[in-house]
């Protein structure tokens, strides 16, 4: 079999002597197994690598003990035959995706218990587990996962058989476990897991979404291995948030308990509860190392528990505030203002990414940040981009005022319903912008984009669901132009 060389000839050169090498065609009898495999890896299409594996019998051979990462589902029929023919043929596979999303009876039987007893025995390799939307496997299916002694990571997604108990199975036999994402896992409720994690301390990511079993103060179960967590993504169902009776009692020991983060570099809060001196607000002032943080309508923020976070994370990189109305605009005004916006400025010089957004709820007199404020920070730090979303305060004179930034690379507008024409005119004399995101702006029209038209500023021009923009209007305004329009959200 003749291949033509690849573009990345390096590749090539590093397993074979250069004398003997072709530079118009190579054999592929002649190459190694490891390149081959080097040359399986580039290829992300599963349907792609299947059809190579077919050509012929050593592609064949090579592929199967290659193969390290499965991901099926719906197309498993019958589920434990196909599964056990699978997991024999590709005997070296550590990463394993099962997800039934979409799934219905007439596409056939879901996986059981049965098919991960069989993965827990003819696949002793597996590291990474994810199931989703697997209705059909419970906490016996969990306990046979519990034998997989070089497990790291678990991740379930609406498993609504499974609770505490199944996960506590894990847990207790998996000494290597350091990730682990529940998703609307809805009968979780036994938390004896998250003690246990604290206790083996081996947890570096840990993501919680719409769990209504698991509140802000059960993270508190997880004492000493708070002190290895890197990345903590926690999301309350919003329809549940105020429905929900909390353990008072656990969020006060979050006073009185040391909570470790230094080690902590992402930080994903939504829906959540701050409160001073409990709970989640004990994090965010000791995470010396924090990279990122997205904090997305949590009740109780305030400008102080900002401040402090910029004062101790120095190397802040990315910000995403999105700032909820709440229950009564006079009984909870607004916490997080221009204040916050400054020590961030003063303190993380190395910020990157802003992302601003207000609720559905937000009226635009009310928005906590002003346009000085907004463009004091992305003057002051070299921010690459910049995401502003129903933020009313920025207008046509903000616009103007990002001429003057030089780090500008990336800019998106949503809602931001002061911005028209003669704000957008000035895009074209942004230093170093490559990509511009509209969305719902109602001031924008065709005219605006009449500036950017063959100038080849823009790499990527965006623009979604904007009334008073056609396609036309937009043609040969960047490299690579996307539009859409769908006006349903205006009615």
């Amino acid at each position: 079999m003749i291949v033509s060389p690849l573009s990345g000839f390096n590749v090539f050169s590093h397993y074979l002597p250069l004398s003997s090498i072709n530079t118009n065609m190579v054999s592929i009898d002649h190459l190694p197994d490891q390149l081959v495999w080097e040359i399986f890896n580039r290829i992300n299409n599963t349907n792609d690598r299947n059809s190579i594996s077919l050509t012929c019998k050593r592609f064949h051979n090579l592929d199967n003990e290659q193969r390290n990462h499965l991901r099926i589902g719906c197309g498993l029929n019958p589920a434990i035959e196909a599964l056990t023919s699978l997991s024999y043929r590709f005997p070296n596979l550590n990463k394993i995706e099962i997800t039934y999303s979409g799934w219905m009876s007439s596409l056939g039987k879901q996986l059981e218990d049965q098919g991960l007893s069989i993965l827990s025995k003819t696949c002793p390799l597996l590291t990474d587990l994810t199931l989703s939307y697997c209705t059909f496997i419970t906490d016996t299916g969990l306990s046979f996962i519990s034998s997989c002694s070089k497990l790291s990571s678990l991740k379930l997604n609406f498993t609504p058989r499974i609770t505490g108990c199944g996960i506590f199975s894990i847990v207790v036999t998996s000494k290597n476990l350091t990730t682990l994402h529940l998703t609307r896992c809805l009968n979780v409720t036994n938390l004896e897991w998250l003690e246990c994690l604290g206790k083996i301390q081996t947890l570096e990511d840990l993501s919680i979404k719409n769990c209504r079993g698991i509140g802000e103060g059960a993270l508190v179960k997880l004492g000493p291995t708070w002190r290895n967590i890197r990345r903590l993504r926690f999301e309350v169902d919003s329809n549940y948030r105020y429905m929900k009776l909390y353990d008072r009692l656990a969020v006060d020991r979050w006073h009185t308990q040391w909570v470790p983060c230094e080690n902590m570099t992402e930080v994903k809060l939504v829906n959540c509860i701050i409160s001073p001196g409990r709970g989640l607000a004990c994090i965010l002032d000791k995470c010396k190392n924090l990279k990122r943080i997205h904090l997305d309508m949590c009740i109780g923020a305030r400008d102080t528990d900002i401040i402090r976070l910029a004062q101790n994370s120095k190397n802040l990189r990315a910000i995403s505030i999105r700032v909820p109305s709440g229950f009564s605009l006079m009984e909870n005004p607004v916490r997080v203002t221009d204040e916050s916006l400054r020590a961030v400025a003063q303190n993380c010089t190395r910020l990157e990414s802003v992302t601003l957004s207000f609720s559905d709820g937000e009226f635009p007199s009310l928005s906590s940040f002003s346009l000085d404020g907004i463009l004091n920070l992305v003057k002051t730090c070299p921010v690459k981009e910049l995401v502003l979303d129903r933020v009313y305060s920025f207008n046509n004179v903000g616009m103007e005022a990002l001429c003057c930034v030089e780090n500008l690379e990336i800019l998106e507008l949503v809602r931001c319903q002061e911005i028209s024409d003669e704000g957008l005119g000035f895009v074209g004399q942004y230093r170093n912008l490559r990509v511009l995101r509209l969305t719902k702006c109602l001031g924008v029209t065709d005219d605006g984009f009449k500036g950017l038209v063959g100038l080849g500023k823009l790499d990527v021009l965006v623009v979604n669901d904007c009334p008073q923009v056609s396609s036309r209007g937009v043609e040969r305004a960047a490299k690579v132009v996307s539009f859409k329009q769908d006006l349903s959200w205006m009615y």
